[in-house]
Parts: C-alpha cells; sequence; structure tokens
C-alpha cells in the first residue's frame, strides 16, 4: 500500500447528496491516484455508492488504488489487482448482533414511534423510512424515495423549525431511558439520521491503514453533530473541510502539493 491513502467523504464531497459523482473531479483524482491510495468512507450502504461512484469504480487509472468503505467503514472493499476483478469484500459487521435483540426490537420501537410523531407534521412522506444497512441504521423522516424538490421542502422546512435538532436530542434521550447506551446518534446528510454502535463512526475505517499516512476530506467536518467530525478530529492535521465538489478540487491540488513536498 502506498504511504498517503487520501480518504473522501461522498454526499457533499465527491457529489452532491444523493446525485451522481461530479464527473470535473476525475481528472483531479486521477492526478491523486499516482501519489496517493484513495478511499470513499461513507455512511452510505454498497449499492448506491456504486451508482453514485461507478464512473470511479470502473477508472483504470483509479481502480486499483480505490478502498471502497461504505456504512462508515464497517464494510471494506479491497481495490482489484486484475482488470476483469471486481472490488472483493473483506470485511462487514452487524449492528443487530452487536447489540442483541432486546435491544435492537427496542430500537426499532424507538424510531418506528419518532416516525408517527412526524408523520403528523407537514412534511412530505415518500416512503422508504428506515433503512437497515447492516451496521448502521439509516432513518430518513421523509423517506429515502423523495424527489428533489420533497428533499429541499424539508430541508426548507428543519432549517426554519430545527426539527432534526430537536429530534436528535430525543432520540438520545429516550436511548438512554431504555438503557441502550452504545449507540451513537448523529445527522446523516441534510435529510436524515446516522444510527450505529459507539464506535463505529468514520474512524472505524481507519484501522485498515494503521501504517499508513492517512489524509481525510469531508463536509460535515467542523460540528460534533456531522458525521464527518470523528474522521476529520482523527486526521488533523491533514483534515479538509468541503463546500461541495467544486471546492474538493481545489483541496486535492492542495493535498498532491503537500504529499510532493513530503517526498
Amino acid at each position: 500500500m502506498n504511504e498517503h491513502v487520501v480518504l473522501f467523504d461522498m454526499d457533499g464531497t465527491l457529489t452532491e447528496p444523493r446525485k451522481p459523482f461530479a464527473s470535473t473531479l476525475s481528472s483531479p483524482l486521477r492526478q491523486l491516484a499516482r501519489l496517493a491510495e484513495i478511499g470513499i468512507v461513507t455512511g452510505s450502504d454498497l449499492p448506491l455508492l456504486q451508482e453514485q461512484m461507478q464512473p470511479v469504480l470502473t477508472d483504470n487509472s483509479i481502480r486499483y488504488s480505490l478502498h471502497v468503505l461504505p456504512c462508515n467503514g464497517t464494510q471494506y472493499l479491497k481495490p482489484p489487482v486484475f482488470p476483469s476483478e471486481p472490488h472483493s469484500l473483506s470485511e462487514s459487521n452487524s449492528m443487530q448482533k452487536q447489540m442483541g435483540k432486546v435491544a435492537w426490537r427496542r430500537l426499532m420501537e424507538i424510531i418506528i414511534n419518532q416516525q408517527l410523531r412526524a408523520s403528523e407534521l407537514d412534511i412530505p412522506l415518500s416512503g422508504h423510512f428506515i433503512n437497515n444497512r447492516e451496521s448502521l441504521i439509516n432513518w430518513c423522516p421523509i423517506g429515502r424515495s423523495a424527489t428533489d424538490k420533497e428533499r429541499k421542502m424539508f430541508e426548507r422546512f428543519d432549517k426554519k423549525y430545527k426539527f432534526r435538532k430537536r429530534v436528535l436530542n430525543e432520540l438520545r434521550s429516550e436511548l438512554t431511558s431504555a438503557t441502550i447506551d452504545n449507540v451513537t446518534v448523529k445527522l446523516g446528510g441534510e435529510t436524515s439520521f446516522d444510527i450505529y454502535p459507539t464506535g463505529w463512526d468514520k474512524t472505524y475505517s481507519l484501522r485498515y491503514f494503521e501504517n499508513s499516512t492517512v489524509w481525510f476530506v469531508g463536509d460535515r467536518a467542523q460540528s460534533p453533530k456531522g458525521n464527518d467530525y470523528e474522521i476529520f478530529k482523527s486526521c488533523e492535521p491533514r483534515s479538509y473541510h468541503t463546500a461541495g465538489p467544486e471546492n474538493t478540487i481545489n483541496i486535492i491540488e492542495q493535498i498532491i502539493e503537500r504529499i510532493q513536498k513530503e517526498k
């Protein structure tokens, strides 16, 4: 493995939320791949990562140095070696097994009751509210089937009424009351919540790169409520906060310059 590994968040960093990979990033990533390994670490599951990042996964100038880390890195796919070889899954963890049946069922009850309360509000309801990603639960009050228009509508509602901030505190309080003290709740993207065993945040992915110099780029890193915060702090001073894919291009250029100076 290369001495340097640059890990990227996906939504809001390499793509707009829930959108395909920003093609303007292809050339910068190819240049970076000549100097470092690249990793994509996201709270999204593997099918969604594959859907959004397909151009990168199949780019021969990138894929042989590309580490795929869905579900905060609790699933890990190694780079391929041969042209016909896909990325291969080498680790996968179960949140349900980690928590145990009783705590798992109680957690589901809490989320379902919160969804029922949210359903009484004037927000879009599209379906697919709870997504079990094996090592992480993603709860989206408007549903992951929401259209772009519905997502924007909810984002305005959330900004005005601080809905997710209030619910975040409620969820944490309910988990404490239920003596479920080994679960973390974070804001996921712009419309959802990520719920996972404590310690299974994006820093989980760092265990695969213990002998490397690790860099990180993400968009939800400035607040402890954001799901990039812990790994951002762990990788300092080689961490960058991005405002979106266009900003990520400039950040990659800065990282390339710094790596070249260190070599």
